[in-house]
């Protein structure tokens, strides 16, 4: 089951980078038809060249940025708090996230009980590490 659901995905990714790939080579070939009627058959061509090394250089710096970060203030922030910071950065993520958590909550309910049970330990730690702050002070 596990198997056959893995193998579904992977020739469904296939499939949307085949037709991703036919689509980038659709556009490839629209632009060079383009271009060749105004700067001839060799410009056209350099014009598509151009392009897409103007697009995988614009990818290029927008993957390396993303791959590092900027150093932030996060290590002291607690999980809840940093969860509502990237619900507000990135709401249709977080609503997909909320979505995704809602369906797993409703075909198993036992899942409640123990996030629930979690919360409330999570809570009460929390409460006797205040206490014991608010003691040594």
């Amino acid at each position: 089951m596990i198997l056959k659901k893995a193998l579904s995905l992977t020739a469904a990714i296939a499939a949307m980078a085949a037709a991703a790939a036919v689509c980038v080579v659709a556009a490839a070939f629209a632009l060079y038809a383009l271009l060749r009627d105004y700067i001839g058959p060799a410009g056209a061509a350099a014009g598509v060249a151009v392009l897409a090394a103007v697009l995988a250089a614009i990818l290029a710096f927008v993957a390396f940025r993303k791959a590092s970060p900027k150093p932030s203030k996060r290590d002291d922030e607690s999980l809840t708090s940093r969860l509502i910071e990237l619900a507000r950065e990135r709401p249709v993520i977080a609503a997909g996230a909320a979505a995704a958590a809602g369906l797993v909550l409703l075909r198993n309910p036992s899942v409640v009980s123990a996030v629930v049970t979690a919360a409330m330990t999570h809570r009460a730690r929390a409460a006797g590490r205040r206490e014991e702050r608010a003691r040594r002070r």
